[in-house]
């Protein structure tokens, strides 16, 4: 109904920005608070926004956090929306270093100069992944945005790479190498599955004492008596002695 219309996108659906550098952790899930923590202090990371896919576990990170010292807050549908305004307005001024939230927090924050996004857990819909990472890079700054994959979170990682269109390299840490390995994905993001190991074919079962190339099987073994067609010995019937 229009002539020579004219669609402006400014950004495309369901897809990331060039300005965030994103890469992956493989790690088993137990050690994933000791691993954000040892990558917080190694590289000297700032504030950081931490996705969590629990209000259990956003509580349990901000625990652990505070008992190493490290000032942390976090947002999460338990706790009211005035908490949140609060929790928000700490880190943005700079009085919190580590924002902890659920996907509550996903959409809508506007943070100015979010050097980095932590996806702690991997988020159950791929498209919360792309608005996540949106939190940083923004206004032309650039940002990184780091997920911490454990072997359970395959589907996840393929599904976010299907969406995204890009196979997301992967560091491991020295020390935190999972005992679980993360399978790998393809440029489509489909999970590569190892080929099957043919089975051994099944042997016939051999005799006991039985020679393998069955040579001399019908020959009786040493010192046996041999059988006649008559049913005797072998040996010549003894005489009778006359008288």
């Amino acid at each position: 109904m229009l002539s020579d219309p004219l669609g402006i996108e400014i950004s495309p659906r369901n897809s990331t920005v060039k300005s965030v550098k994103q890469w992956v952790v493989p790690v088993d899930k137990k050690l994933k608070p000791e691993l954000f923590c040892h990558l917080l202090k190694d590289r000297k990371w700032g504030q950081v926004l931490v996705f969590v896919r629990t209000r259990k576990g956003v509580d349990q990170l901000v625990e652990t956090l505070l008992a190493m010292r490290v000032s942390a807050d976090s947002i999460h549908g338990d706790k009211p929306q005035a908490s949140r305004l609060k929790a928000l307005e700490r880190f943005k001024t700079g009085e919190v270093q580590i924002l902890v939230a659920t996907d509550v927090a996903a959409r809508g924050l506007d943070i100015d100069d979010l050097p980095h996004v932590v996806n702690f857990d991997l988020p159950i819909v791929a498209e919360d992944y792309i608005h996540r990472i949106g939190r940083t890079g923004r206004a032309g700054a650039t940002g990184e945005a780091i997920s911490l994959v454990c072997a359970d979170e395959v589907q996840q990682l393929s599904a976010i790479e299907t969406l995204t269109k890009q196979t997301l390299p992967r560091f491991e840490e020295p020390d935190f190498e999972p005992d679980h390995r993360v399978p790998l994905t393809n440029q489509l993001g489909q999970v590569v599955k190892k080929p099957k190991k043919p089975k051994k074919p099944k042997t016939a079962a051999v005799a006991k004492n039985v020679p393998g190339n069955w040579v001399g099987f019908d020959t009786p073994a040493s010192g046996a008596k041999r059988r006649t067609k008559t049913g005797g010995t072998g040996k010549a019937p003894a005489r009778k002695r006359s008288g």
